[in-house]
């Protein structure tokens, strides 16, 4: 992922390259090319790439990564105040747990609507499949955050420990000293 020294680099490389076609769009109404209004359109493309990229350059790139989150997706966005995620059924406790503060980080945003509220509530939930053509879905925790403090410290994860008890059984890896017998 490009960094902000990367993205100011670009910036002067796409300024040299925008001050360049100026400098030909210039040559071109001199000596009064075919072309000149073309390069018109060229020398504006490029000070809006130029411009893009300067701004990128100014805007920090953070992602926080939280040690032990699983891979989740989004399933349900109000894009105000509530989000719900979905899990694999072979998630733990402390991938839950883990799961649910990455995504916390991932879905805050200062752009989030709260309608009279300050907290966005993300909740965690899984699909069972207790027989064939029933399906379950069962929620498993949820963490509520504060929608205007991206470091917020106040967060609140709680899980629901018998949601999480109806989760299959993982499988057991095998004892290494059984296997050397």
């Amino acid at each position: 992922m490009p960094t902000t020294a990367d993205f100011l680099t670009y910036t002067q490389w796409a300024g040299i390259a925008t001050l360049a076609f100026a400098g030909l769009t210039a040559l071109s109404f001199l000596l009064k090319w075919g072309i000149r209004f073309r390069l018109v359109g060229v020398t504006g493309f490029m000070a809006v790439l130029t411009g893009g990229l300067f701004a990128l350059g100014l805007v920090p790139f953070t992602r926080t990564v939280v040690p032990g989150a699983i891979k989740f997706s989004t399933v349900y966005d109000t894009g105000a105040t509530q989000a719900v995620i979905a899990v694999p059924p072979t998630i733990t406790e402390s991938e839950l747990d883990a799961t649910l503060r990455q995504a916390a980080n991932d879905l805050f945003s200062p752009g989030r609507l709260g309608r009279g509220q300050d907290q966005l509530t993300i909740r965690a939930r899984t699909v069972l499949h207790p027989e064939p053509g029933v399906t379950q879905p069962l929620y498993l925790g949820q963490i509520r955050r504060s929608l205007t403090v991206r470091e917020d410290d106040q967060m609140v994860l709680e899980l629901f420990p018998e949601n999480i008890a109806k989760l299959p059984p993982q499988p057991q890896a095998p004892d290494a000293s059984l296997q050397n017998s």
